[in-house]
């Protein structure tokens, strides 16, 4: 990853007896639905924090964090990787190339109930190619077979490797709905880090950074189904994020109010839908994904907003943070 000065967070005393802390990325591939975001979740677990100020060995969207007291794990993502038919495609591809070899380690997700196929080996064969960094071959949805199905698919996949003339650093079978194998996954990614301080501050809810993602979120909500007729003309600024005041330790709440801006009155309507329906359906889907990201109850206030123009004004570019 190359060499970064970064203050570690640590303020205890080092005795040379004390265990060796590491940090480092790493990042999931494998097919869609091959159970990647699932993993990252039940990894990263309630403690997301995704910070801005990334180191600048990273050019990489960070997905999450799993800070640990003998390790900082930093999952990032990857564009999918595929057979590329356009220009973009292969763009797409390099940064896929690149990623793989500058992260720490990669985990390979293979779904357990779904033989190896093309798409898999595609990906193997890529990954092959990929010396130094070490590669984990994750077997995921495994609480959906028996024993025998899942010993035989961690033979196939073995068989893989081999066949592409590589070693897995590991195979590791894990369901995320159970958290015990996740927390084997998370033992065994940590050794293959680099040794170093921590490179992201233990993050808290007040995280700028988290605003952002949350405001993607949301907009990413707003658009679907309508990108025809709005393609880019929304942005969504959280002007306040606010634990709730009063509620007990245990059944805390977060109040986000966000704006959604158009351009032009005529969208308002498209974007509220019959009735006010569109905006409450946006505000479900997004409210969910945001406890998911937080990993603690929400209260969504949303509301649009006309900003005349905004894709073509500087001033409110800015504002809306782009």
């Amino acid at each position: 990853m190359g060499a970064m000065s970064v203050r570690s967070q640590s303020t205890e005393p080092s005795e040379p007896s004390k265990a060796v802390h590491r940090a480092g990325f790493a990042c999931f591939v494998g097919r869609p639905n091959a159970g990647k975001s699932t993993l990252t979740n039940a990894l990263v677990g309630q403690k997301v924090a995704i910070t801005a100020n990334q180191p600048q060995t990273t050019r990489h969207t960070v997905r999450g964090i799993v800070h640990r007291p003998d390790a900082q794990l930093i999952l990032v993502d990857t564009p999918g990787l595929h057979k590329p038919r356009t220009l973009l495609g292969e763009r797409l591809n390099d940064v896929v190339r690149t990623t793989w070899a500058e992260v720490d380690v990669i985990g390979f997700c293979l779904p357990a109930n779904e033989k190896i196929g093309p798409g898999d080996r595609f990906i193997a064969k890529e990954l092959a190619g990929i010396r130094k960094t070490p590669k984990i071959a994750v077997v995921t949805k495994t609480d959906l077979v028996d024993s025998k199905a899942l010993a035989e698919q961690l033979i196939a996949i073995d068989q893989l490797g081999k066949e592409l003339g590589f070693e897995w650093a590991e195979i590791v079978p894990v369901s995320a709905v159970g958290d015990k194998q996740v927390s084997l996954l998370a033992d065994l990614l940590v050794p293959l880090l680099p040794e170093g301080p921590a490179l992201y501050p233990e993050g808290d809810l007040t995280d700028e950074p988290e605003q952002v993602m949350i405001a993607e979120l949301i907009r990413e909500a707003a658009l679907e189904g309508v990108r025809d007729e709005l393609p880019h003309s929304i942005a969504v600024v959280v002007e306040e994020m606010l634990p709730r005041p009063d509620r007990p330790a245990d059944k805390p709440l977060l109040d986000i109010h966000a704006n959604l801006f158009i351009e032009r009155p005529s969208q308002k309507g498209i974007v509220i839908g019959p009735q006010g329906k569109r905006l409450k359906e946006v505000g479900i889907k997004s409210r969910k994904q945001i406890e998911a990201l937080l990993g603690t109850p929400v209260f969504l206030d949303l509301h649009v907003k006309v900003a005349k123009d905004w894709q073509r004004d500087p001033k409110q570019l800015r504002r809306l943070g782009f």
